[in-house]
């Protein structure tokens, strides 16, 4: 079934409103052999008369027409949405991400300090300087690949960029393969393949015993990750990854992995905290990362120190670790001393790559703190959230926690909950709570399993929806607002990834890469908020992050709230379903099922 979406749009050259159509593509798919149904769709263009048919403003619209119109438009206050629906933004914004834009970026050039790069930083624009605007597919878009195929095949025009393949093709980062971008599995220091460089860092760890697994990683930070096959890799040893590269001349990086369906977001070490707390990863991974970690009184590496668990592991593969030449044997010069001055431990330098150990014992950094090697952090500053923080030139003390390996790790009670005031009982409660709800949930929805692969909870509490999608083929990001309380470290605890933001901005991540999106109690804690974060901004950043015939759940919503989404929804292609379910206090509530529209700029 094909419909049509007739608008209008305003030619800025002749000053006149014409008449462009959008091509909605609902469920116009064929059957793949070997990617399954629904991964491509097929649209008949339009004839010339049916456009003219369309021109007269009373004419009649047939099912699956709409009159949003294709308008570059900006946010105003007091904010405004067309009787027409939600503008359009032009085609060239396809992959509008607002905190990185390039043209925002440049007017702040002069401000920023360069030498430390900070230009590939969040800078948000204010709120009159938003795009106010349902950000388009690219031509050509198709519903994604299904995981796990897509791990290794992703369609060309759904990233149709050229550059990473032109630059890296050599390193088997990705082919072109005729409509599909082909992931061979390597990297810049692993062309041959991760699941061999895998293997050796396994030895390394363990030496020559055991593998990642059995040397105690489960959740690692890959910095500078490019395509994420490293990530991809990590999967069947039940590691989870968090990947993350800047916005930079690796032209969308993140958006490959995103599109793989890999985890991964934008973002860059500066000269703000990474959004993830802190002894939140067994393992840290820089394989040529272009991070300058020597430079500034190493506070970069004090940033990693601070997010790496005791006992955890960071893997260093780059030039200063086996090159004599250029000034590389000076950068391994001040890495030792900075690592030592941290109390590091260097446990193997083989084959191109170091490894350094954190251990779990204060004493060297009491020690090292006297002669003045190091200042040792204040403790209360691990329990602020770490969004937009600037980096602390310091060292915290270490925390020794055992934590059992996964998937017992997903039900362990620890001491971050007791911190909270959660106790064993309603941890219980809320972790047998979310399993109950996750089940009503895929019933409700009624998609195959591997139909949602990307997943983001934007109120993730405990963690407790991720952790009932555990045995399902999907990843989630956990998000935490920082306006709430500061679960994030229960999370990583609990064998999660997760980051902390605050939905009065835009998230660090290209359009289209969600395929479901959990919003329990969200709208209620941005109740009463200044402008920027009102219901109609978080449901456009929604829409912006969200898949064409992607999912989203709302509920833990006043009536009224719920009232306003389902008015609204319409204005934003959305269709929506309203259901009930129990609340964790078993009480009725409403569940709102929406789901965006699969539309095209034609």
């Amino acid at each position: 079934m094909v419909g049509i979406i007739n608008m209008r749009t305003f030619d800025w050259k002749a000053g006149q409103v014409i008449m462009v159509i959008l091509l909605v593509m609902i469920a116009s798919f064929y059957t793949g052999t070997l990617f399954g149904k629904d991964s491509s769709f097929l649209y008949a263009p339009p004839q010339q008369h049916n456009v003219q048919q369309q021109e007269a403003p009373d004419s009649p619209l047939g099912s699956g027409v709409f009159r949003n119109r294709v308008s570059l438009t900006y946010r105003t206050v007091p904010l405004s949405i067309p009787g027409t629906g939600m503008n359009i933004c032009p085609l060239t914004y396809n992959e509008y991400i607002p905190c990185h834009d390039l043209s925002y970026m440049k007017e702040l050039l002069s401000k920023l300090d360069l030498s430390r790069k900070e230009e590939l930083e969040r800078h948000c624009p204010p709120v009159n300087r938003r795009l106010f605007c349902l950000v388009p597919p690219p031509v050509d878009y198709k519903i994604p690949i299904r995981w796990p195929t897509s791990r290794d095949y992703v369609w060309r025009s759904n990233v149709n960029h050229s550059h990473l393949a032109e630059v890296k093709g050599g390193q088997n980062w990705v082919h072109e393969k005729d409509s599909l971008w082909w992931f061979p599995g390597g990297g810049t220091h692993f062309k041959h393949g991760a699941p061999e460089y895998i293997q050796r860092l396994g030895n390394m760890t363990t030496n020559e015993t055991g593998d990642l697994h059995s040397a105690g990683v489960f959740q690692v930070l890959d910095v500078g990750c490019g395509v994420a096959s490293f990530s991809a890799f990590l999967l069947p040893l039940n590691i989870q990854t968090m990947s993350f590269a800047p916005k930079d001349g690796h032209e969308n990086q993140i958006q490959f992995a995103l599109e793989r369906g890999i985890s991964a977001m934008v973002s860059a070490l500066s000269t703000k905290q990474l959004p993830y707390p802190s002894n939140a990863f067994e393992m840290v991974h820089c394989s040529r990362c272009r991070v300058d970690w020597h430079e500034n009184d190493g506070i970069l590496i004090k940033e990693v120190d601070r997010i790496l668990r005791s006992n955890g592991y960071f893997v260093y593969s780059a030039p200063p670790a086996y090159r004599k030449d250029k000034d590389f044997p000076l950068i391994w010069d001040k890495l030792m001393n900075l690592t030592t001055a941290m109390c590091w431990k260097l446990i193997a330098r083989q084959v191109q790559t170091a490894i350094w150990i954190k251990p779990d014992d204060n004493s060297c950094l009491h020690q090292n703190a006297q002669k003045n090697l190091i200042s040792i952090c204040d403790s209360t500053d691990d329990a602020t959230p770490s969004f937009q923080l600037p980096l602390r030139n310091c060292i915290s003390e270490r925390i020794s926690q055992k934590l059992p390996p996964k998937p017992q790790r997903l039900s362990e009670y620890t001491t971050s909950l007791d911190k909270l005031g959660i106790n064993r009982e309603k941890f219980l409660v809320d972790t047998i709570y979310w399993q109950d709800q996750v089940r009503h949930y895929w019933r409700m929805i009624g998609v195959e399993d591997k139909q949602i692969r990307n997943v983001m909870d934007m109120n993730a509490f405990l963690g407790g929806f991720a952790v009932a999608l555990n045995t399902w083929p999907v990843w989630v990001m956990n998000v935490v607002p920082v306006s709430t309380n500061n679960t994030l470290p229960a999370i990583y605890d609990r064998g999660l990834i997760g980051v902390s933001h605050d939905w009065c901005e835009p998230f660090s991540t290209y359009p289209r890469t969600y395929d479901l999106l959990h919003a329990n109690r969200l709208f209620s804690a941005y109740r009463n908020r200044k402008e920027g974060c009102l219901l109609e901004d978080i449901m456009l950043e929604m829409d912006r992050i969200l898949r064409p015939q992607g999912h989203i759940i709302i509920r833990g919503e006043d009536d009224t709230t719920i009232s306003r989404i389902v008015d609204l929804a319409p204005k934003y292609l959305w269709d929506t379903r309203l259901n009930f379910l129990e609340d964790d206090q078993k009480r009725m509530e409403a569940v709102l099922f929406c789901r965006k529209k699969f539309w095209a700029i034609v």
